[in-house]
């Protein structure tokens, strides 16, 4: 299977977006080439702005270039955007629901080496508590192109998370992406396994796994955390009874927290969250790392096993 980071597919379809609309502005603070906003810069550079190493800046001037009519993304490592810059994004970005689009890489412990202070495991959870913020988090480089593209013609603020591991290609060219409705890799009756970026390819494995012991498992792409589809939650709880959310993310306030805010106001079912458990992650490989925090397919599988007992 290829493996490609999702950053790449938010290059490329930065790129595309440049080619396609002249109002597309990128502005960045010293990290385009890790986030591959580059690939922008060296085909438009007459619409790149560099402020240094200033993330509160960068979202200033997103701000006001967005409000000249522009769209504006903007690019940095996950922990430096979302945890320097907050004040500016809850202000000026969204109380003024200004279009301006946060796309960062290096989230997640699969960041690896770059060690604990680099790596984002909070992002989902301040993101998604502020009124007029979106919050996605693509499975693949072909899903990162598309939502990058997508994000541009809905109006508003985003925060898209990408990651700098390489991750396997799940998804084809012509398979349909929409922003907020989830997407059934897999059906199953059983037990519903409902994750978002690298997990889901866990996810897919998890449940190859479980095939094997006669639990058939259904596999959800929750790409988009928020809005998120309540629809789509609703009917695993109807029809499997039984749910487990996987996440690159404390387990805290994530994709998994806004699963069960879904369920306990709807059809509540037993329910695990696979994900980091109230710490911090160290420096080491990505794999290692995933295996170390328990974040594999077969700590999905055992987290299926386990809620099943429950329904």
């Amino acid at each position: 299977m290829e493996m490609i980071p999702t950053r790449d597919g938010f290059g490329k379809g930065l790129v595309e977006l440049g080619r396609e609309r002249d109002d597309i502005v990128v502005v960045s603070a010293d990290l385009e080439d890790a986030t591959r906003a580059e690939y922008f810069k060296k085909e438009f550079p007459d619409r790149f702005f560099s402020v240094g190493i200033a993330e509160q800046d960068m979202i200033g001037t997103a701000v006001g270039l967005s409000l000249e009519g522009y769209v504006a993304f903007t690019n940095s490592f996950a922990v430096f955007l979302t945890n320097r810059a907050y004040d500016m994004i809850r202000i000026d970005v969204c109380q003024n629901n200004a279009n301006v689009k946060l796309v960062c890489s290096h989230g997640g412990i699969t960041v690896g080496e770059d060690g604990a202070t680099a790596q984002c495991l909070e992002d989902f959870a301040i993101m998604r508590v502020l009124p007029n913020m979106k919050v996605i988090c693509p499975a693949d480089s072909i899903e990162a192109k598309k939502i990058t593209k997508l994000i541009a013609q809905d109006y508003g603020p985003f925060y898209v998370r990408t990651s700098r591991a390489a991750l396997p290609v799940l998804s084809k060219e012509d398979d349909e992406l929409v922003i907020g409705k989830a997407n059934i890799l897999r059906p199953g009756k059983d037990v519903s396994l409902i994750a978002c970026g690298v997990m889901v390819s866990e996810a897919l494995q998890a449940a190859e796994i479980l095939e094997k012991q006669g639990i058939d498992a259904r596999v959800v792409n929750m790409h988009t955390i928020k809005p998120i589809d309540q629809e789509a939650i609703i009917a695993c709880a109807k029809e499997t009874g039984a749910i487990v959310t996987a996440e690159e993310h404390q387990i805290t306030g994530g994709l998994g927290s806004a699963v069960a805010e879904v369920l306990v106001q709807n059809t509540p079912v037993p329910m695990e969250m696979v994900g980091i458990k109230d710490t911090y992650g160290e420096t080491g490989d990505p794999e290692g790392l995933l295996r170390k925090y328990h974040l594999k397919d077969v700590d999905i599988a055992a987290a299926a096993k386990k809620v099943m007992k429950r329904k």
